[in-house]
């Protein structure tokens, strides 16, 4: 087992007397300081349009993690595909890996709030087809040495070279969000590593990773515990008030975030409502018999 971050920087908006970065730098010397004490790796967010600072450009804070780090591997959780040009996002993520020596665990996901595909201008029904297609582009930037052209539905290309090349061979690990049954075996599928959310309880993630030993499996392959990911809340308190104080704060950054989630109807878009009800049971699967 080993311990990482998982999280996002946050930058203040205000007059000539407000230091918007000083949440960036700080965030920066908590990621080194984590180094220096053992932490396994670094993986940030990506979000827009929240009002509250998030992390946006997390490519480019991560580059600048990985110049004050050495040994951290430097991770996004998610890079949503579906806002992205995929060829870009190869160059970009290549130049990362390379920067850093192979450090890149790049994650990525379909993106889940309303708000932010509304602000893009893109819509979420699309979310599924623009992964895939944008997932294959990806791949296929980094692994091939000849020009190729891509003829899509969202995204075209001709006659290009992907540049630079990974440092990771064929390219870096790749993280998959995934909360459904039906997606989680996608993942293994794939042959990627399984990231999943930090707001499932102990029994559904216990579920979630035996269904994907078993998905793993059933295609031939050994099970690495290595390839999953699990996101906790950590707070570290001293009394009872302290206490109390974490949990509101916890629960008004999920309400926060199932604002952003929704859709104006109040409808909550399908992958969002996947990561709140976890995983259906199912009888005849043995590897949710054996799940915790």
């Amino acid at each position: 087992m080993q311990f990482g971050l998982f999280g996002s920087a946050q930058a203040k908006r205000g007059g000539p007397d407000t230091d918007s970065g000083a949440g960036f730098r700080d965030f920066v010397e908590y990621n080194v300081q984590a180094e220096a004490l053992g932490y396994y790796s670094s993986f940030l967010v990506e979000h827009h349009f929240t009002g509250f600072g998030q992390v946006s450009a997390t490519l480019n804070l991560l580059t600048w993690i990985g110049a004050r780090t050495s040994t951290l591997r430097l991770g996004t959780a998610v890079m949503v595909l579906p806002w992205h040009n995929p060829v870009l996002l190869a160059e970009q993520a290549a130049t990362i890996d390379l920067l850093s020596g192979g450090r890149l665990d790049l994650g990525i996901g379909k993106g889940y709030r309303y708000n932010e595909f509304a602000g893009f201008c893109i819509p979420m029904e699309e979310a599924e087809e623009r992964f895939d297609e944008a997932l294959s582009v990806l791949v296929k930037a980094w692994t091939s040495d000849e020009r190729w052209s891509h003829q899509g539905k969202y995204w075209q290309f001709d006659n290009v070279v992907v540049e630079p090349p990974t440092a990771q061979q064929p390219h870096p690990p790749l993280w998959m969000g995934a909360g459904s049954p039906e997606s989680i075996e996608k993942v293994a599928a794939r042959g990627y590593n399984l990231l999943l959310d930090q707001f499932a309880s102990i029994e559904q993630t216990g579920e979630r990773i035996a269904i994907f030993k078993a998905a793993v499996e059933s295609h031939g392959r050994k099970f690495d515990p290595m390839s999953v990911a699990v996101a906790r809340s950590i707070n570290v308190v001293m009394t009872a008030t302290e206490r109390e104080k974490a949990i509101e704060a916890r629960m008004a950054g999920r309400q926060r975030t199932e604002r952003l989630a929704s859709h104006p109807s109040g409808r909550f878009p399908l992958q969002h409502q996947l990561l709140r009800r976890g995983p259906r049971r199912r009888r005849g699967r043995g590897a949710l018999r054996h799940a915790g």
